[in-house]
């Protein structure tokens, strides 16, 4: 069965940065076999799947029939090397929980936000209030006050590219169909802000508080929720497997991104324009997949 279409933004803490009741079931995780970023999207789905082929179907994933969290789901995490993250001077495990069950109360918060009152009818087997104050109190249960990672489907938000160096992307170039197949970029949590920080500003001041702007802003806070010393990677997940080699080895995403951060600085619209428009045809191609599925 193919990878989820679905791209990622992981935050990794230093396993210090946890309470002790977090750390304890995450080492028991790491000593059982830890998920890696060849067999996450095989363990978030399987929690789906289970969550509503259980009976009676449990709201969101990763939880019991009582409503309260899994505490095998509880000890899903990823660990990352240090070693593998430019610049980053800690010496213990990075860790990244998949917070699944509160990453679905996100969205169902969103899908609640933003969903016309027949669609929520129909979807929903609870008043759209009981199911709202759930998911409230599952987001208020993080520990950090906010969920590792955040995803997307089909595509990568372009400002997410202001995140990374490009010359640190790491390609692992197996077959279209191997889970190991991979690109990613890896940055201290600390380069990041910065990073972020930077292209907010000159994208507030050039084009407003709106589309880009937004999401560097909410990106922004969203990693001051998290230890100093962490990590952040951005990761294609299963994007790699609609892409062939010859396209990732001619992606030039990271640079177009971060040579538009460039150009507004010096307020060059040429650059900004012939940057856009590779932007556009590179990610417009899965764009109509998405559009034909």
């Amino acid at each position: 069965m193919p990878r989820p279409f679905v791209a990622y933004l992981r935050v990794y803490e230093p396993l210090s940065a946890f309470d002790s009741d977090v750390a304890d079931r995450i080492r028991e995780s790491v000593q059982n076999g830890q998920i890696n970023y060849s067999t996450v999207a095989d363990r978030e789905r399987d929690l789906w799947f289970r969550s509503q082929l259980s009976q009676p179907a449990t709201l969101l994933p990763g939880e019991l029939a009582n409503g309260q969290a899994s505490p095998r789901a509880l000890r899903d995490a990823m660990v990352l090397d240090p070693s593998v993250v430019p610049g980053c001077v800690v010496t213990e495990p990075l860790v990244c929980p998949l917070d699944v069950r509160a990453r679905a109360a996100a969205a169902l918060v969103g899908f609640l936000t933003t969903s016309h009152p027949t669609l929520l009818s129909g979807a929903l087997t609870a008043r759209p209030d009981t199911v709202r104050e759930k998911a409230a109190r599952v987001l208020a249960e993080l520990p950090s006050g906010a969920v590792h990672i955040v995803s997307t489907t089909w595509t990568v938000p372009l400002p997410w590219f202001t995140i990374v160096d490009p010359a640190q992307r790491h390609l692992v170039l197996a077959p279209q169909a191997d889970p190991t197949r991979q690109v990613c970029w890896r940055a201290t949590i600390a380069d990041a802000q910065a990073r972020v920080g930077k292209a907010h500003g000159l994208a507030s001041k050039a084009m407003g508080e709106r589309g880009p702007t937004k999401v560097l802003e909410d990106t922004g806070r969203w990693l001051e929720h998290f230890d100093p010393s962490s990590a952040v990677e951005l990761d294609y997940g299963g994007l790699v497997q609609l892409m062939t080699d010859e396209q990732i080895e001619g992606d030039t995403s990271a640079e177009d991104v971060n040579a538009i951060v460039s150009a507004l600085e010096r307020e060059d619209v040429e650059e900004i324009a012939s940057r856009f428009e590779r932007l556009r045809d590179f990610w417009g191609t899965l764009a109509a997949r998405e559009r034909n599925n």
